[in-house]
Parts: structure tokens; C-alpha cells; sequence
């Protein structure tokens, strides 16, 4: 399947919401999706903002390696393919790109599979298992692991810049720690704490994080975006986890933020993954990216001089 075709086509595009879906908004243009494209995802306030005014259906959510539910969203994708003809199927994970893009390929769809940008040193399980399958066609974002099998398609960050501009010297801060189900961040949260530069201005959004009852400002388990939008452009830093959705978000709103990885060892996610995403947004030097132990009141008021310039503008709420 071309990555980069010079017409438009009709495409099936499927993706699990978070960093994965607003990948594949930033890179449907470029795939060449008309209109008439459909898009696969779960229903949550990050798909209904980004996709709205654009054919979608909704499948049940479908946890990390949650094999049942990728089975269940694979019986509705055959639906949706016997109803349907498609020029073209294309995802970019995670277990919804397992579940759909067989399916396509079966169907005779042309299936392409476009590994997350965070996936720095190689494909995520779900690029293994689609690239073992020689069904479905898979592009890397990172050409240093690049090969015959893994061709490059362009990273979905090549475009944003960092700028200089005046620093407070106390910045006020929004803390958010996404919402993935299961997992805590208080290892994020203790160091802004330790950091001294939380106060009564501060936000927080704590997802999973429950029962804090320690922390200076205003406090949120869930925000709606407008609100998470809201508190993003007001706040002098913006204080994340390392979730290529939020990431990518904050990028487009010009924030420049500080990264903060969730780590396995800690119970904080599946895999260390964040890691690689952490690494990559530092080298290209658009956001501080740190462990938590590293977060330091110098590190927050670093990214308070700094912010985001990038090209022509695509809306991408938070992951949340």
C-alpha cells in the first residue's frame, strides 16, 4: 500500500484512542483519507473532539493485551467489511490494529500498519505480531530500525521547533497524569511535591491516581477537554506523563512540556516504553523529558522558558 498517495481514497482507519489515534489524525492527510474515509476507535471525549464531523463507529474499549476484546472488535470490523469497500486499511495500534487490519487484509483491503513514534528501538508487540503475519504491510517512524521487512514512513514530530520566551520566575503549573486504567502515577506527583513549586495555583489531574489529599491548588480525577484545554494554555508548565497522545496534544496547543515516564518496575504501566518517546522528544528538543526521580525545580522552570512552534495546525486534545 503507497503511504504517500497524490489522491484521495477511501479509507477503513482504525486506532485505540490516546497517542495512537492522534497519530493517525496528524498522518491521514498525508494517506491520502477523503471524506468518506471511516474510523475505528473507542468512544471517549479525545475521539468524539478529534474526529468529530467524521464517519466513525465505536467498538468497546480493549485493554493492553486484552486478547478477548480484541476478538470481539474483529467480528465487528468483519461487519463493517461486508458492508463496505475500502481502497485501503490503516492503523496505528495498539491491540485495534491486531484485531482490524487482518480482517482488511483478508477481505482484500490493502492493510498498512504504522508503528508508534514512540517505539524508538523496534516494534511494539503489536507490530511483531502484524509483521509475523506477512498479511498486512508496516512502516517504522525511526529509520535507525528500519529494514526490508520494516520500511520508513516520516515521523509524525519532524515538524515541531522550540522557541525561547520569558520565564517567570515561580511558574504556575498543570499536572497531568492521563487516565490509564489501572495504573497510579504518585511517583510523578510526590516529585512536583518535593519540587516546592506546587501552590494554591496549581492544577492537577490525576486519572487513576485516587485519593490524594495532599496537594496544594485545585484537584481532578477527569477533566472534559475544553477544561484540560483550558488549564493547558494558562498555565506557564505543563507537568505530563509520557503518553504519545497528551504529548502530541500539548505540542499542537505550542507547549512546551516536561515528560515524565511511567516505569514498569514502579506498577506505573505494562512496559517501559515511555522511555523511548522520553528519549526521542529530548533529543529533538521539544520537550524536558525525565524520570521521575529527576524531576527538580530546575527542570520545571527550564520549560517555562520554552515553547512550541510547528506547522500548519491539527486540533489534538489530550489523550486524557
Amino acid at each position: 500500500m503507497d503511504p504517500s498517495p497524490s489522491t484521495q481514497r477511501k479509507l477503513l482507519l482504525v486506532a485505540s484512542t490516546g497517542g495512537h489515534l492522534a497519530q493517525l489524525v496528524r498522518l491521514a492527510p498525508g494517506l491520502g483519507a477523503s471524506p468518506s474515509s471511516l474510523w475505528v476507535t473507542f468512544d471517549s471525549m479525545q475521539s468524539r473532539s478529534l474526529l468529530a464531523g467524521r464517519r466513525r463507529i465505536h467498538v468497546p474499549y480493549v485493554r493492553p493485551r486484552d486478547y478477548l476484546g480484541m476478538m470481539r472488535a474483529a467480528g465487528i470490523v468483519r461487519r463493517v467489511l461486508k458492508h463496505e469497500t475500502f481502497e485501503g486499511a490503516v492503523s496505528t495500534g495498539a491491540g485495534l490494529a491486531v484485531a482490524a487490519l487482518p480482517q482488511a487484509a483478508i477481505s482484500g483491503v490493502p492493510s498498512l500498519y504504522i508503528e508508534s513514534v514512540s517505539r524508538v528501538e523496534g516494534p511494539s508487540l503489536s507490530g511483531r505480531m502484524l509483521a509475523a503475519s506477512h498479511l498486512v504491510s508496516v512502516r517504522t517512524q525511526h529509520p535507525a530500525w528500519a529494514s526490508n521487512r520494516w520500511r520508513t514512513h516520516p515521523s509524525v514530530l519532524s515538524t515541531y521547533h522550540s522557541l525561547i520566551r520569558p520565564a517567570p520566575e515561580r511558574p504556575s503549573l498543570f499536572v497531568t497524569l492521563g487516565t490509564i486504567e489501572g495504573y497510579r502515577f504518585d511517583s510523578l506527583v510526590d516529585a512536583v511535591l518535593a519540587s516546592g513549586l506546587a501552590d494554591e495555583r496549581t492544577e492537577w489531574q490525576l486519572g487513576f491516581t485516587t485519593n490524594r489529599t495532599d496537594l496544594p491548588g485545585q484537584v481532578h480525577q477527569m477533566m472534559p477537554t475544553a477544561q484540560f484545554i483550558d488549564a493547558a494554555l494558562n498555565a506557564d508548565v505543563v507537568i505530563t506523563h509520557a503518553g504519545v497522545g497528551t504529548f502530541m496534544g500539548l505540542l499542537e496547543m505550542g507547549i512546551f512540556p516536561v515528560i515524565v515516564t511511567r516505569r514498569k518496575h514502579r506498577g506505573e504501566h505494562v512496559d517501559d516504553h515511555q522511555m523511548q518517546i522520553a528519549e526521542l522528544a529530548e533529543y529533538l528538543g521539544v520537550a524536558r523529558a525525565v524520570d521521575a526521580p529527576d524531576l527538580t525545580a530546575d527542570v520545571i522552570r527550564f520549560a517555562a522558558g520554552r515553547a512550541i512552534d510547528t506547522g500548519v495546525r491539527i486540533p489534538l486534545p489530550s489523550d486524557r
